[in-house]
Formats: C-alpha cells, sequence, structure tokens
C-alpha cells in the first residue's frame, strides 16, 4: 500500500497480492519483477520470495484506512486474474472495493479474458460498478484482441494502457472506451517507442471521444525522453466517469 503514487494517472496503490508470471512481450522487462527480485532471499523482507505469486488477506483493510477519496491503482506488482488465483479471493477484493466506496479502483491486467469471465459470473448484465475501472494493457496489435474482450464487459469505466507501446497497434475502435494511458518502456533494455504508433492512438482516441493521456516516451530513466507529443502535453483524464459523490469529495 502506498499514498502518493509516482505513476501519474493515479493517487495511490493497493497490492493485496504480489508477484506473477509473463504472458507476452510487455512482461519481457517488468518493473515490478525487476524491483521484487532484487530482495529475493532476504529474509523477513516483504519480497522475500522474489516474484513469486503470494496472496495478501493482511492487506484486504487498507483501502478503509484511507477516509480521503482516492484513486487507487489495485495490483501495481501483479495481475489480480492469474489462472494461480483462487475465485474466492478475488471475490474479497471485489467484495473491498464494493464496501468501501468512496475511493476509485482502477483493475489493470493482460488477462483479459479470464477478467471477463469473471465479471459475467459476478454481475451478470447488471454491469460493474463505477467506481471499479476495469481496464486491459495492449503492447501491440498481436494483443489487441484484449480490447475486444474489454468492450464485452458491461462497464461505463473501461480503460486501455497502452504501456509499454511496442508496435503499430493497427486500426481499431476505442468506442465504448473511456480512457486511454499511452507510454514507452523504461529500464536499462528499454525497447524504443515510435511516434508514428503514439500518434495513431492519439488520432483514434480523439475520432472516438476518449480521453487520451500520454505518459512518456521512456528510455533508461522514465522521464529520459519527457513527456510531450508533437510540442505538448496531452493529460486527459474521463472526469465525466467519476461517480458524482466521489467527485464531490475530491474537489473539496
Amino acid at each position: 500500500m502506498a499514498d502518493h503514487s509516482r505513476i501519474e494517472w493515479t493517487d495511490a496503490t493497493w497490492n493485496p497480492l504480489t508477484g506473477c508470471r509473463k504472458v507476452g512481450p510487455g512482461c519481457d522487462n517488468c518493473y515490478a519483477e525487476r524491483f521484487a527480485e532484487r530482495f529475493r532471499g532476504v529474509a523477513g523482507h516483504v519480497y522475500e520470495q522474489g516474484f513469486d505469486l503470494r496472496l495478501w488477506p493482511s492487506r484486504l483493510a487498507q483501502p478503509g484506512w484511507w477516509k480521503r477519496p482516492r484513486m487507487i491503482f489495485v495490483n501495481s506488482m501483479s495481475d489480480l486474474f492469474q489462472k494461480e488465483v483462487e475465485p474466492s479471493f478475488i471475490d474479497s477484493v471485489f467484495d473491498v472495493m464494493e464496501r468501501v466506496d468512496w475511493h476509485v479502483y482502477q483493475v489493470l491486467t493482460k488477462r483479459s479474458s479470464l477478467m471477463r469471465k469473471y465479471v459475467a459470473r459476478r454481475y451478470g448484465d447488471a454491469g460493474v460498478p463505477s467506481h471499479i475501472w476495469l481496464g486491459v494493457s495492449v503492447e501491440d496489435r498481436a494483443h489487441a484482441s484484449r480490447l475486444n474482450h474489454l468492450k464485452q464487459i458491461a462497464s461505463p469505466s473501461r480503460f486501455v494502457s497502452f504501456e509499454p507501446l511496442l508496435g503499430t497497434i493497427g486500426t481499431v475502435s476505442l468506442e465504448g472506451i473511456a480512457w486511454a494511458i499511452v507510454g514507452g518502456e523504461s529500464g536499462p533494455r528499454a525497447r524504443p517507442m515510435s511516434g508514428e504508433w503514439v500518434v495513431e492512438i492519439r488520432d483514434q482516441c480523439l475520432s472516438d471521444g476518449t480521453a487520451f493521456f500520454f505518459k512518456q516516451w521512456g528510455g533508461p530513466r522514465p522521464k529520459s525522453g519527457g513527456r510531450l507529443l508533437e510540442g505538448e502535453e496531452w493529460n486527459g483524464f474521463p472526469w465525466q466517469i467519476v461517480p458524482q459523490p466521489i467527485m464531490d469529495k475530491l474537489s473539496r
């Protein structure tokens, strides 16, 4: 749990589970794995087990400790919808998000079909509560099918993270997607990102009415290349999907 997150598009992070397995090229240089593995074998450290999957039931109550509303990125150090995570534990995470409803929760996954299946079982046609934002991570055209899975979820609060963007996404529709975040890879093995790929997504956002946020060009460090696209910052945010009670509290 971390308040005042360094991630530009959220306020805080909450990790009721940690650790993950790679499922695509976007995972190759995973920052979370790189961080966690530094502490493998360090007795008593929270990442003593490195980046192996670990559930933290003791952390489930953490969002309730924050009384001021926040945007909370759920599982910045993992993926909630891994096959190895029992549905009962995912239920516990969603129970907390539903009960502690003065926050906005941002849940991001690469396992889009498993998220779609879970949401269908839990909510049916009722739809996901609007303060629970569900998103997918898409790194290139080969993984754009995750967008289709996301669109099949009944929610007004869908978002997509094109980070790290490793190739062209191609012609896709972003209709029904409230927010798109684009960023280049950072770290010692960062792969370069073409401006054409970014502009392609930006233009599609403008066409489909999707808020567009350009996070960074990336490089050896997150801010090595800055975050200007065609000479300006793009800080789009989907304020229209923030529930009014939360909006009222955030504006105080």
